[in-house]
């Protein structure tokens, strides 16, 4: 058995060493400054000599997209967090910048970092704050404490978020007020700022297709809000009017592609923001957007869409008459989207008597909609047109009551048409019976002559010649004591009655009869 044993060599060493040499270049890798590490998730920077006046960014982009956390400490002369610095980090989930010189942060930098989770901005000096940076982050932790903020409607928010934020250690946040009294941040108060509210006019919001609606929005708060209205993708022609309070929205000529949309009131001041939402109901008439011949699936389909507000009732019609649905044929809605309706008619095993037009009838209280389409799912059987599809799988045969109250009698199949073939099977079949007949007749009258010949006068048994008597050439022979199928010869005498003087040889004639068993 051979056995491995670990020998020492210099592999491991250089292994060692090479991850040794990566590591140690690895800073250049991500041109952090002389005052930062990184690896390939994290950046810190912690030496305040000669330390950074500006947020650390990549050379390259794509250097900073697997950076989770960054750690900035102890660095006086990093003063603003501006756009598009922060951005580099797409990845980005812990965010720290402490003990430095932090006075600014834009509006927009952290517009690109959507995973931002946890923010501590303590012991800087930040004397105002804006919301705008933070509202679209879903923050479990924002930590601001120690930082000289100034008592004013700007970092009201800071003190709803508190309010509404459950924290395990309570952050002891303070502003300075216009006396440079030091005042806790929940017990102030600053005259005329107040959170925004948004209310509309209407929360159910239905309309005709092509008419018009207009929807307003009543806005509260201090300063008062800015109001905005959000309507995306809204096809139909829309003006709003912001400038007044309440504010309006009006839509024009309101098209059906717009049902379903949400349409959205938003009022904002430097508290904070709400909004209120409303969703749009168009009503308009049905209609078939698509229906096509039938496909082969698991069953028969005639595919189509209709849309339509509300709910259209759908009526099939085959050859002009109404079309009775049951098991066998049926309606299906496979997809619903909004007020679109995606579907087909099923049919299970149809045949050539479910050849034919079908009309699709869509109605609801604003109109109605049709649309035809032919079908053809096999050849008449005999009609020599082609041959049936898949003949061993059609079972079922559509009954009168499934295609309605058809009365038009043009339509049918006649007995002559269907039973050509049915007719060439019966002839072959009475011959067959009158052959069969036939040989049963001959076999019972060969048995009544067998039974009644051996008890003739005309019968003997011989061994040698056999003399006719009488004026009959024939002589019946009865076989019951051949006991072998050995030949016999009768010799015949075929002119006793005339007592004929002719030769012996040309008066017998020789016969040979075999045993032949009854039953055979």
């Amino acid at each position: 058995m051979v056995s491995w044993r670990r020998r020492p060599g210099p592999g491991l060493a250089r292994l060692w060493g090479l991850c040794c040499l990566v590591l140690g270049c690895w800073p250049g890798a991500l041109s952090c400054p002389a005052s930062c590490g990184c690896s390939s998730w994290r950046i810190w920077c912690t030496g305040s000599s000669p330390g950074i006046a500006s947020f650390p960014v990549p050379q390259r982009s794509a250097e900073g997209d697997n950076v989770t956390e960054i750690y900035i400490a102890n660095q006086p002369n990093l003063e603003s967090i501006n756009d598009n610095e922060v951005g580099f980090y797409v990845g980005l989930k812990n965010l720290t910048v402490v003990d430095s010189g932090l006075r600014f942060v834009s509006r927009h930098a952290f517009v690109k970092n959507v995973n931002l989770q946890y923010i501590n901005l303590s012991r800087n000096k930040l004397s105002s704050l804006s919301k705008k940076p933070f509202r679209h982050l879903g923050l479990s932790d924002l930590i601001l404490v120690d930082n000289p903020f100034k008592c004013s409607c700007e970092i009201m928010w800071i003190k709803k978020f508190q309010e509404t934020k459950f924290y395990t250690e309570t952050q002891d946040l303070y502003c300075i007020d216009d006396n440079n009294k030091r005042t806790a941040l929940l017990d102030m108060k600053v005259p005329n700022c107040d959170l925004p509210s948004a209310n509309l006019s209407n929360y159910n919001i239905t309309v005709v297709e092509g008419k018009s609606i207009t929807l307003y929005c009543d806005t509260t708060g201090g300063p008062p809000p800015n109001v905005s209205w959000v309507v995306t993708n809204l096809v139909s022609n829309h003006e709003s009017d912001t400038n007044k309070n309440p504010a309006s929205l009006t839509i024009k000529n309101v098209s059906s592609m717009d049902s379903g949309l949400e349409i959205s009131c938003v009022a904002e001041n430097i508290v904070g923001e709400d909004q209120a939402s409303a969703e749009l109901t168009v009503f308009f008439a049905p209609n078939i957007t698509f229906i096509e011949s039938p496909t082969p699936d698991h069953h028969w389909c005639i595919p189509f869409t209709v849309k339509g507000n509300p709910k259209p009732t759908l009526q099939w019609f085959y050859e002009g008459a109404v079309l009775n649905e049951s098991e066998y044929i049926c309606t299906k809605i496979h997809v619903i989207n909004q007020s679109e309706y995606h579907g087909c008619l099923q049919l299970d095993n149809p045949t050539h008597l479910n050849n034919g037009a079908y009309t699709l009838l869509a109605k609801n209280d604003y109109g109605e909609d049709e649309k035809r389409v032919d079908a053809h799912f096999m050849s008449v059987p005999g009609d020599g047109s082609g041959p049936i599809l898949d003949p061993d799988v059609y079972e079922y045969e559509t009954t009168p009551n499934d295609l309605g109250d058809a009365t038009n009698n043009s339509n049918q199949i006649t007995s002559t048409d269907v039973s050509n073939k049915e007719n060439e099977d019966s002839i072959t079949v009475y011959v067959v019976v009158g052959i069969a007949a036939l040989v049963c007749t001959g076999l019972v009258i060969t048995l009544i002559i067998l039974k009644f010949g051996r008890h003739s006068k005309f019968g003997m048994k011989v061994h040698g010649e056999v003399k006719g008597v009488g004026l009959v050439d024939q002589i019946w022979l009865s076989l019951q004591d051949c006991d072998s199928e050995e030949q016999v010869m009768v010799a015949v005498n075929s002119d006793v009655h005339n007592n004929s003087a002719a030769s012996d040889n040309n008066r017998l004639g020789f016969v040979l009869f075999h045993k032949i068993p009854l039953d055979g």
